[in-house]
């Protein structure tokens, strides 16, 4: 997936004034959020589950080269081939390979983030073999001139029902339908034969374990099963961060990966594949692979990112970040969007690619407290702000400013004097209304909000008189 996260500033202006995707985009913030809410209250001990999946992350991360070998090993054994890419190019390129020794013609693939870093589909239509989207989501998209995803497991969430009844008119050419049930049998009566005839499956892996050799699937329409039992050859793609030691690690795993979300309990399907068919089994693949991404990810490895490492991909950072729920996915440019991404992108591709991303937040620190892993996120954010600082890569503008207010604040009589000053400016300004809509200087504020005007003391002045009273 080619990287537009430099855009991210004009991208978002635009999705700010898209009023149907603003209306899209409201359906979501209350549905995961209060289901998430709702399900993490069934667990006991919904905060020792997370200590305890942050323990488990922090093991698998620690000692990576360990478990990634162990689990080449067991994988190896069941009867599958486990392949490492260093960047995701070379890792489509491997599967291209692998289609190819097979005489793969056609591919079926369930949804799986990291093939979108790969842009797998691209290449295998580059190779002259057919790919299919089977995840709902994403196969509405795939139809609709290869839209990427806008939220990593809700990948249509920004559009609406009346929106993809006219993709479907125009793209199935059968009469256009607006009950959802109708919609979604029409797309699994289209999906069908494609499932039947295809060579190949591709999936993700949600985790693949180390004692077992085996990758963990988790959807919940079915589809990833369609893609590993019925095609003759199974690859399995995800990042190396993704391998955890244990079977009950992931046991432990899976009680905050749905709660956290779509707010499930348990998803409908959650599959443990290990190798490929056996001799009296009913099913299966005859050839399965893994290919395991590193795509930047090692780099993160020892350094102050590293924690990062610990994402499983539950989509709840961005569910709850307030810049998500205005703008949605396709602002940020790249595969991974919200928090997470803003993060992610610039560890991946670089921050000179995704200037914009460290400031895609409103550091409220929602993201953190929701994440079922403990990832620090608006801290990570700030580390990437201050090597943005000290590379000179924001606007000098920007820089004066906080050289300023930083010499300012290192002189308590000089902050006090500047805010009683500016304050009491303040006050006069917005007299008339209460408040101030055009401020010199914070143009990027007020032309979205007004800003509350003052009463003409400071917090300080405030505070000493409420002591004394």
């Amino acid at each position: 997936m080619q990287v537009q996260s430099m855009f991210f500033e004009r991208k978002s202006v635009e999705k700010l004034n898209d009023k149907r995707l603003q209306e899209n985009l409201k359906r979501l913030s209350g549905k995961f959020v209060n289901a998430r809410a709702n399900s993490i209250t069934e667990l006991e001990d919904f905060e020792g589950t997370r200590s305890a999946a942050v323990a488990i992350r922090n093991r698998s991360i620690q000692n990576l080269d360990v478990w990634l070998e162990l689990f080449e090993q067991n994988a190896s054994k069941a009867g599958a081939t486990v392949l490492f890419a260093r960047t995701p190019q070379e890792a489509a390129q491997l599967v291209v390979k692998i289609a190819k020794r097979h005489g793969v013609k056609s591919v079926i693939k369930s949804k799986s983030m990291v093939t979108e870093e790969m842009a797998l589909n691209k290449a295998l239509e580059a190779a002259d073999v057919k790919v299919r989207e089977t995840d709902l989501g994403e196969y509405i998209l795939q139809i609709n001139n290869n839209e990427p995803p806008s939220h990593i497991i809700a990948p249509v969430v920004h559009k609406d029902k009346e929106q993809i009844a006219d993709l479907f008119e125009k793209v199935h050419h059968l009469p256009r339908k607006t009950d959802i049930p109708e919609m979604t049998r029409e797309a699994r009566e289209i999906l069908r034969p494609e499932f039947l005839a295809a060579d190949m499956g591709v999936t993700g892996g949600n985790f693949v374990i180390a004692e077992t050799g085996s990758v963990a699937l988790v959807t919940n329409e079915g589809n990833e099963g369609m893609c590993t039992i019925n095609p003759r050859v199974h690859v399995a793609v995800t990042g190396i961060e993704k391998v955890v030691p244990t079977l009950e690690d992931f046991a432990t795993l899976i009680r905050l990966l749905p709660r956290s979300a779509t707010g499930q309990s348990i998803s409908n399907y959650v599959s443990l594949l290990t190798g490929p068919k056996r001799d009296g089994d009913l099913d299966g693949p005859e050839h399965m692979y893994f290919v395991l991404v590193d795509g930047g990810r090692s780099g993160l490895l020892g350094g102050e990112f590293q924690e990062m490492l610990r994402c499983i991909k539950c989509g709840a950072c961005m569910n709850h970040c307030p810049v998500y729920q205005k703008i949605g996915g396709h602002a940020y440019g790249w595969v991974y969007p919200g928090p997470m991404g803003s993060v992610l992108t610039p560890s991946y591709v670089g921050l000179d690619k995704a200037p914009d991303l460290p400031q895609a937040a409103t550091l409220c620190g929602e993201c953190h407290v929701v994440c079922p892993v403990k990832i620090p996120l608006p801290d990570l954010l700030r580390k990437l702000r201050e090597q943005q600082f000290d590379r000179g890569m924001r606007p000098w503008k920007e820089r004066l400013g906080l050289r300023l207010w930083a010499f300012a604040a290192a002189r308590p009589w000089l902050y006090r004097l500047g805010t009683q000053v500016a304050v009491k400016l303040l006050a006069w300004w917005g007299k008339r209304k209460g408040s101030i809509s055009n401020l010199p200087g914070a143009s990027g504020w007020t032309a979205q909000r007004d800003f509350p005007a003052p009463h003409g003391e400071t917090f300080s002045a405030l505070y000493k008189k409420r002591q004394q009273s």
